[in-house]
């Protein structure tokens, strides 16, 4: 009885508040990132990582894109060996349990802020045996994707639902580059994943592969350079993630920029599903959801809609 009241407390238990030390916010402003060990309860990766297979195998959703890798559509595969990815779920209410977790909430608000949106979700898979090239996630920034600013007020988690290393493909890192500009992003030669997009020529720049135990969650800044490699092993690497910015983030118009790209590939990919003309703004706003505090410029759609 006495080992049940234990685990009962320990599976209730939030952190003080602030959540962060000094020298882990002093951490992040140098690096650009920091990684918080035992952040998400295993409990609820279970349930995330339930919902992932569940929908894998069909069970009604509220996920907008769910993608397959491309170099296994023509094996044979089903579910989850052939699903690697689940994106912007904000309003599935299941996984939305993740999005809004106190526990990874706190931080977040230590690092843009109380009023807090959240701007875009994933549910990343790598299944075994896809080749090299579908599975890793070139060097990019994710501000990239994002016509929204300031910089320093958006931030991702990335939590570990395996434990995730070298071999299966964890993030790496390069630590402080979010002092950097923001980059110019293409598809590398040949590769195959629809809007992985990839900076050329920083092939040079040091490398910190973060390895993480289940639950570990790694918070990092919009314009660090990070990337994942390809997943080795005969298992797979689910990990679930979640883009947050401040709700009176500004909205830039990105015609003429290095972001004109990615505008175009998502705005055509938006139409083609939903059948009406939209926005690049418009598109985040309407799959963005208030988590914390005030609502804010993701919450005024444009008077079109």
């Amino acid at each position: 009885m006495f080992k049940i009241l234990i685990a009962m407390a320990y599976s209730n238990f939030r952190r003080p508040y602030p959540a962060l030390t000094v020298q882990q916010k002093i951490f992040y402003e140098e690096n650009g990132y920091i990684l918080i060990e035992n952040n998400v309860s295993s409990e609820l990766l279970d349930e995330m990582k339930q919902r992932f297979i569940d929908i894998c195998n069909g069970k009604e959703n509220q996920v907008l894109t769910v993608m397959k890798d491309a170099s296994l559509k023509h094996k044979g595969v089903k579910g989850e060996y052939l699903i690697n990815k689940l994106q912007d779920f904000l309003y599935d209410e299941v996984l939305w349990k993740y999005v809004s977790d106190d526990n990874v909430v706190d931080i977040v608000q230590e690092l843009i802020g109380p009023n807090i949106t959240a701007a875009h979700s994933m549910f990343i898979n790598k299944p075994p045996n896809a080749e090299a090239e579908s599975s890793l996630h070139p060097l990019h920034q994710d501000l990239h994707y994002f016509p929204f600013r300031p910089a320093d007020k958006i931030c991702a988690s990335w939590t570990a639902i395996e434990r995730v290393d070298e071999n299966n493909g964890c993030l790496y890192v390069i630590p402080g580059s979010h002092r950097g500009p923001l980059y110019n992003h293409t598809y590398p030669e040949g590769f195959k994943n629809k809007m992985y997009h990839g900076i050329q020529g920083l092939d040079h720049l040091k490398k910190t592969n973060v390895v993480m135990e289940k639950g570990d969650t790694v918070f990092f800044h919009s314009l660090l350079l990070h990337g994942s490699g390809p997943n080795r092993t005969k298992g797979f690497r689910k990990a679930i993630s979640c883009h947050y910015a401040d709700s009176n983030c500004h909205f830039i118009n990105v015609k003429g920029t290095s972001q004109e790209n990615i505008e175009k590939e998502i705005v055509e990919l938006t139409e083609k599903l939903g059948g009406v003309a939209i926005k690049f703004e418009d598109v985040w706003k309407t799959k963005s959801r208030l988590v914390r505090g005030k609502p804010g410029n993701f919450q005024n759609l444009s008077s079109h809609l």
